[in-house]
This record gives structure tokens, sequence and C-alpha cells, in this order.
């Protein structure tokens, strides 16, 4: 049987990057994967790296210090991610959106981050199709995109380089503990390979994973729905995404002024133009277990929402649509640790919408405690332990 240093679980985001930067440390690595490498949630998404969407405090910080990362890696890698840094922009319909707009802005800026209030005037100089009779927005220089399907094989590549091994179409199938239920090996339907330390980077089948030692890990599948038109002119400059949605996914008392059938899927405007000349659209956040089926309906919910602030896309054919799941967990914060109950047992999962955004930080974060380093800032609100002696009931009705 092999032995090694540290093996990872997941060939996702997560994932490879943390079998990177285990790797790069000089630790001996494998990365089990069950099926290819980005095979899951990250070959099912967008590519927004955003410092923006997220909630003032520690997931502005790790949003950060992730993409600061990721200007590094883009530098280092001999693989193109196709990282872009062009900013992004939230989209404001109304007064009171403004209004909270600017206080979020002031938030973040209070935290070192550039972020500011723009006008109507300035928000449809730098993207002229938007809705003329939108109240505004928020923009920042520092967000961008990234291809998420090539950031996971740039990873793998790039760990190659210090010697990661890489073992795809192995389904785990147990882990085995020894006597002080400390981590002894990793079982697969095709081999046995000793370790004392294994990542659980398997976002929505995290709990799976983490049955096999006795962990109820509280992340659950949610569906989104991406459109993608016809290759044309650069439609959106940017990242842009309605403000009244971030507030409605934090702020459960919020209603947008949205029609019947947006309101029931859960669908807001998310927009960008790839490198290919195709504009990708959404989406929508809905409980559907792990059917990632495109649903007529909600794809019907999403042109409507999208033509609301680009009118222009009415005149553009969709030439198709993909659904993937995304791992939500029940504070809105992934899952950054060890477990103290599972010594050698950590996990790096529940990054729900922030997967691409947080995936170098993640792995960094994780080699960081594997190694005994002191970590890039104080990760404590991203430990399992923060889930210990709560009413999960209660933090799941918060969670929205």
């Amino acid at each position: 049987m092999k032995y090694y240093d540290a093996i990872v679980i997941g060939g996702g985001l997560q994932g490879t990057s943390t079998a990177y930067f285990l790797a790069k440390k000089g630790l001996r690595v494998a990365l089990l994967e069950r099926d290819d490498i980005a095979s899951g949630t990250a070959s099912h998404t967008d590519g927004a790296t955003l410092i923006s969407d997220k909630q003032p405090g520690i997931d502005v910080l790790q949003g950060y210090h992730s993409v600061e990362l990721y200007r590094k890696l883009v530098k280092e890698f001999s693989y193109d991610i196709e990282f872009e840094s062009c900013g992004f922009m939230y989209v404001c319909e109304t007064d009171q959106e403004m209004e909270a707009a600017a206080d979020y802005a002031a938030k973040v800026s209070a935290q070192g981050f550039d972020m500011r209030v723009i006008d109507q005037k300035e928000m449809c100089e730098r993207e002229r199709y938007l809705a003329k009779d939108l109240k505004g927005g928020l923009w920042t220089e520092s967000d961008g995109l990234v291809n998420p399907y090539k950031v996971c094989l740039g990873f793998v590549e790039e760990g190659r380089k210090y010697g990661l091994d890489v073992y795809t179409h192995h389904e785990v199938t147990g882990i085995r503990l020894n006597k002080k239920n400390q981590v002894e090996a990793v079982i697969t339907d095709r081999e046995t390979f000793l370790t004392d330390k294994v990542v659980n980077a398997c976002g929505v089948w995290a709990p799976a994973i983490g049955n096999m030692v006795g962990l109820d890990i509280p992340i659950e599948p949610r569906k989104g729905i991406l459109l993608v038109t016809e290759k044309s002119e650069t439609i959106a400059h940017t990242e842009v995404l309605e403000f009244g949605y971030w507030l409605a996914k934090f702020f459960a008392d919020f209603k947008r002024p949205v029609s019947e059938l947006v309101e029931r899927h859960n669908v807001c405007l998310n927009i960008e133009t790839t490198h290919s000349g195709n504009t990708i659209v959404g989406g929508c956040r809905l409980f559907r277990g792990y059917d990632i089926k495109v649903e007529y309906e909600i794809m019907q919910a999403i042109a409507e929402r999208a033509i609301r602030f680009f009118p222009i896309l009415k005149d553009m054919n969709c030439i198709r649509s993909f659904g993937g799941i995304r791992p939500f967990c029940l504070d809105h914060l992934p899952i950054v640790s060890g477990v103290e109950e599972v010594p050698g047992f950590y996990i790096a999962a529940g990054h729900e919408g922030d997967g691409v955004a947080l995936a170098p930080i993640t792995g960094l974060l994780i080699s960081q405690m594997i190694t005994g380093e002191k970590t890039e800032f104080d990760a404590t609100e991203l430990a399992w332990s923060r889930f210990k002696n709560v009413d999960r009931k209660k933090l799941a009705a918060h969670g929205n």
C-alpha cells in the first residue's frame, strides 16, 4: 500500500487548490477523484472571482486574500486559467436598494477594500446596454473572472511539478481510523492508501465523506441554472449582478420588485461575457436535491430577469443552458478547518456560490493548518467547531 503525507478527496476547485498548495510545501500528496478533474460543480458554473458579493467581515476578508492569490498564481502558472481583472458592478432598481448599497459600500470600504457608489450616468457609460431606468449601483476595480474548469486543470498541472499524484476514477468507499479515532487510511474501490491526513473537499458530496468518520456535515445541494447566448459583440464588459438579489440572499425580509415567476424560482440577474464571445446569464438558487436537470419555467424566469436589466438580450438567441449544484452551508460561510474529534481529518467545503472566488485561499489555509504554519489570517469563524452545540434548525431558518 502507498503512503502519503496527505490525501485530498475531490477533484474540484477546493480539492485541486488544496492539493497544489500542499505539494508546493513539500508534502507527498495524492488527489482522489471518483470521476474526472472538474467533473462536478466546477464545470457547471460561471467564473466570477468576487470580493464584492460577500458580507462585511470574514467573508470579505477571505475574498480579498483569494483574489490577490489569483493575481500571483496567474503570473506563476504556465497553464492559462483565463484570469481577467475586469472589475464588478452591482446595479440597483430602487432608491431603497441605493440606500442599502451605500451602507454596504461604506462597511466594505472600512475594511480597506475599494468600493464606491456610482450614479446612473457612470453606470450606463460603463455598461451601455443596461436599462436606462436603473437608479445606479456599486463599482469595484478589484474583482474579475477566470475559467473555473481551467483553474482546476491549472492547479493539477502545477501541482504535478511538485510531485502531486492524481488518481481519477477512484471512488472513496471508506476512511479507516485507529483506536484513538485518528485517520489511518483511505479506501477506494480500487485500492487502499495509507495516510494520517485527509482533506474532505467534496463540495455538495462532503456530507457522504463526513459520514464515513461519524460527522454530520451541514451542507446541502442548492441548484443553479445558467443560459448561454450565441456569440456576439461584448454585451457585458464586466460581471454584473443585481444588488437586490444580494439583499434578498442575506436579509429574508427584503422583497424585490419582481414577478411571481421570478420570486417563486428565486431568480436574479447575473451576467458575464466570456472570452469566446458568448454571454452567460443566470441564475437561481433552489433546493432540488442532487437534480441538475434544466427546468423550462426557470429558464423563462431567468430570461425575463436578464431582459429587464439588459433589453438587448430580447433579440438574441439562447443556444444552450446547463444546471449545477452549489454546496450550501447553513450560515453562508464555508467550513475550512480540521476536526478536533477526528484528528487528521480536515474539511474544505460549503462555498455556495463562492467556490471559484475562494479556491486559492481555501487551499492555502488548509495547507497552512496541516503543516502547522500561521494561517494567512485568523480563520476561526470558518472552523468546524462553530457547529458544536448549535441549534441547526434555527440556523437553517436564518439561512435563505
